[in-house]
């Protein structure tokens, strides 16, 4: 038999055999092994990464450090032999800006690999609002902003894009609905192709208890309509992120009058000229995803009280 030594430090595992037993992603393991210099997995003859059990037992201490909210880069110093300092607060507005700007700059590079650990890692300390309003949506702003001064091309942003969507994908089906309450029935206005808000907002929602149809970019407002009510929605949001969009919703909002039903609207465009939700006869959301949801379920609450005094109960 091998010395206990020995098999302690006998590489083992494969990536995913460490990801089922410490939960952490092979994608994260490989991130903070370019980036930190731990773990130091070998190479088998076929050039996979094999980890050791002394190498399983640091990855959970990293992970312990990690949950009170020390930065991943002391971290890893610790984990390899150090002092503890004072836990980083992940709630400080510096904190955050800076993970967003890592965040911005992982997103532009070809491999989304450290994108995936970045915000790995942030799942790990932060709420998914949070993660919203102070990471996810400022780096969009920033890399919309490199785009409109010609510093990245529109392929770097759609690339960010796919990978945000598949991300907030995940988060939204990680929200497991209910099948009573009010539904609501969200879309991207006529002409409008950008979904990642839109996808914010279902989130947010979802989180609050509120069920969520979510029917996606470019939608013509006669199908929105005959969707809702087939659906029996309770209300209907739509985003607008630019004046592409503003036309064709203007020429096709009569479609949604005969539901009966409050139609909230947001997106940048709105937040430039919150004025258009009067013209286009419907309620303006607010400036960001949470901030929406939030004026969604209040005015889903208000209707309901509303139908409660109208019909006596």
């Amino acid at each position: 038999m091998a010395p206990e030594h020995d098999l302690k430090h006998t590489p083992m595992f494969t990536a995913s055999e460490v990801e089922a037993q410490t939960g952490v992603p092979a994608t994260t393991l490989r991130q903070w092994e370019r980036r930190y210099g731990f773990p130091q997995p070998v190479r088998n003859a076929s050039g996979y990464r094999l980890y050791s059990p002394q190498d399983v037992t640091k990855i959970g201490q990293m992970q312990a450090h990690l949950r009170q909210g020390v930065s991943a880069r002391r971290a890893a110093e610790l984990t390899r032999g150090g002092q503890l300092e004072r836990p980083t607060d992940w709630n400080q507005g510096g904190s955050l800006q800076q993970l967003s700007a890592e965040l911005t700059e992982a997103l532009l590079r070809p491999e989304t690999s450290e994108a995936a650990a970045l915000l790995d890692e942030a799942q790990l300390h932060l709420s998914p609002e949070d993660m919203l309003l102070s990471v996810i949506s400022p780096s969009l702003v920033d890399i919309g902003l490199r785009w409109e001064r010609g510093e990245i091309t529109i392929a770097h942003e759609h690339q960010a894009s796919s990978f945000l969507r598949s991300r907030l994908s995940a988060l939204m089906d990680a929200e497991v609905q209910g099948e009573a309450g009010p539904l609501v029935v969200v879309a991207c206005a006529p002409g409008e192709q950008h979904e990642l808000g839109l996808m914010m907002v279902t989130l947010a929602l979802r989180r609050r208890g509120v069920r969520v149809a979510f029917v996606g970019a470019d939608t013509p407002l006669r199908d929105l309509g005959i969707y809702a009510r087939q659906r029996g929605a309770a209300a209907v949001a739509l985003t607008l992120q630019g004046d592409w969009a503003l036309a064709p919703t203007r020429a096709q909002r009569p479609e949604l009058d005969d539901l009966g039903l409050p139609v909230f609207l947001g997106g940048a465009l709105l937040n430039s000229r919150p004025e258009l939700a009067d013209e286009l006869r419907g309620i303006y959301a607010g400036p960001d995803a949470v901030g929406a949801a939030e004026t969604i379920v209040n005015g889903l609450q208000d209707g309901q009280l509303l139908v409660a005094r109208e019909t006596g109960t």
